[in-house]
């Protein structure tokens, strides 16, 4: 029950938001401030069904975006006409019901009332999952020889089968990539190796548009970015961006550091210098639904990646929380219905138990990673289950991956190590690249991508300590993946309806091998 002072006050200031839809974070900033604050506006829609197993993941992606873009259409009317009415530019989003705007606080408590709406939150900033740096000093390496991390896993006994990644696109955003650097240039879609040709068309997002103001710059100017805003060919104003695509799909001629060296990827920058928020994540999540031209026009979802890496995190403090974990769990869970397989770094806070507990890692829909070391010991800062923060109790996390002394591609053509989960989900987002190229049927079956994953894992468990000593636990989940294990697994397999007839036209990418 509430005291008398608290509601003395909520009569004066029409600020009672306690058992109404606007989030904590926003109800502060109403508080300090009249605004305009920039809102997420979440609305009322029924969840999508699910496509059918025997899609193409092509069908898949085109057949989801279709119901998206209906659903985003007929979503939200109200809402819309009292924006337009009182003159308010906003963005809608079409791959989760939810708009972006600046509104005052008397136009966010009309907004409030509105039956439409389900929760209102405020689109701050956070950022990106802390790693450490070990530096760009290390010892003599073979050229011929692998890193350790894909030696662990057997990535490279994948390699000698003849399966690299060919004819399959893996994906990132983070804090943009370096595309020129030599161990990745070659595998970027949009280079053309044997003609030098360059076509950043559906092949790069930025979804940085203005300086984030958490970074305190004293006079705010897009040059503060060494990328600058709105760049319009992949750029890493970071280092971390450049070096989690090293390890997916990196190599040159004295460095074998990525798992899947012959797969091609594209990209989206959701940071800007390690600064992102819901708004930047949301609209890389779209954009990989459904790539478009450099004008954010003409969108195609069928040139759309196969798995995503996430090396990112979202932690209450910085705006995240249970009021607003619905807009990119919808989102995620929209990619994978899509065909399109989401995984995401566990986080750095452990060692204590229930350390997983922000988004991307948190959602069922997301396959999360750990990270372990040389000795397949969980790092001691690897994020540890159950995940409490919703309430779920689920299982997380999926897996683990080598996290510890990765070495890696940064800018301008050098390399460094770090640790970190953000350098365990490129581990295995390199992995789906390598099943996939051993059976391309199962491309879009990301439910069977994961089971293989998982079964093929070598598990691990962990006497007293967060309940680990079966398997699946809340250290390792189903084990440190096994690429080679699972690749056997892969071509053993067979998926309902295999004999798929694709009745689309699509001449990009191509998942074709011999």
């Amino acid at each position: 029950m509430k005291s008398l002072y608290t509601l003395f006050c909520c009569f004066c200031f029409s600020l009672c938001y306690t058992q109404g839809k606007i989030g904590p974070s926003l109800q502060e900033a109403m508080v300090n401030s009249p605004g305009p604050h920039t809102v997420l506006v979440q609305l009322y829609e029924e969840g999508l069904e699910e496509v059918p197993s025997h899609y193409t993941k092509e069908e898949k992606g085109q057949a989801v975006y279709k119901h998206l873009v209906k659903a985003e259409e007929s979503r939200g009317l109200a809402l819309k006409d009292y924006l337009t009415q009182v003159n308010k530019s906003y963005r809608s989003f079409i791959i989760t019901p939810t708009l972006v705007v600046k509104l005052n606080n008397e136009e966010i408590n009309i907004v409030e009332a509105m039956s439409e709406v389900s929760q209102l939150s405020i689109n701050e900033a956070y950022m990106l999952s802390d790693y450490l740096d070990y530096g760009q000093t290390v010892d003599y390496r073979d050229p011929t020889e692998p890193e350790w991390g894909i030696q662990q896993i057997e990535a490279d006994s994948v390699w000698s089968l003849g399966y690299r990644g060919q004819g399959i696109v893996v994906a990132g955003q983070d804090t943009g990539y370096d595309w020129q650097h030599r161990a990745l240039k070659a595998k970027y879609r949009g280079y053309d190796q044997s003609t030098g040709g360059i076509n950043h068309r559906y092949n790069w997002h930025d979804a940085i548009h203005e300086i984030n103001p958490l970074h305190g710059d004293s006079i705010v100017l897009a040059s503060n970015n060494p990328c600058g805003l709105d760049t319009t060919e992949p750029c890493d104003d970071h280092n971390h961006g450049t070096h989690t695509l090293g390890t997916m799909v990196g190599s040159d001629t004295l460095h074998q550091i990525g798992v899947a060296p012959d797969a091609k990827w594209i990209a989206c920058r959701s940071m800007e210098r390690g600064y992102g928020s819901v708004e930047t994540y949301l609209e890389c999540f779209e954009w990989f639904l459904a790539p478009t031209d450099l004008n954010g026009e003409n969108p195609q979802p069928w040139v759309a990646p196969d798995v995503i890496n996430n090396s990112w995190a979202c932690p209450e403090m910085e705006g995240c929380n249970q009021s607003n974990f619905s807009i990119l769990e919808t989102a995620i869970s929209n990619l994978k219905n899509a065909g399109i397989m989401v995984v995401a770094s566990a986080g750095n806070s452990g060692s204590d138990c229930s350390t997983i507990s922000t988004p991307a890692a948190i959602y069922e829909s997301s396959f999360t990673v750990g990270a372990s070391n040389q000795v397949d010991t969980l790092a001691g800062f690897s994020s540890r289950g159950p995940v409490s923060v919703d309430s779920s109790l689920r299982i997380k996390p999926n897996v683990v991956a080598p996290g510890t002394q990765v070495y890696s591609s940064i800018r301008d053509n050098k390399y460094a190590s770090y640790g970190g989960t953000s350098m365990s989900g490129p581990h295995v987002a390199g992995a789906v690249a390598l099943i996939l190229s051993a059976n391309p049927i199962l491309r879009g079956q990301v439910d069977k991508i994961e089971d293989i994953l998982e079964a093929s894992a070598d598990p691990l468990i962990w006497e007293g300590e967060c309940e680990a000593d079966q398997v699946p636990n809340y250290l390792y989940g189903y084990g440190r993946i096994n690429v080679l294990k699972a690749v056997e697994a892969a071509i053993a397999s067979n998926v309902e309806d295999s004999n798929i007839v694709n009745n689309s036209i699509s001449v990009f990418p191509n998942p074709a091998t011999n």
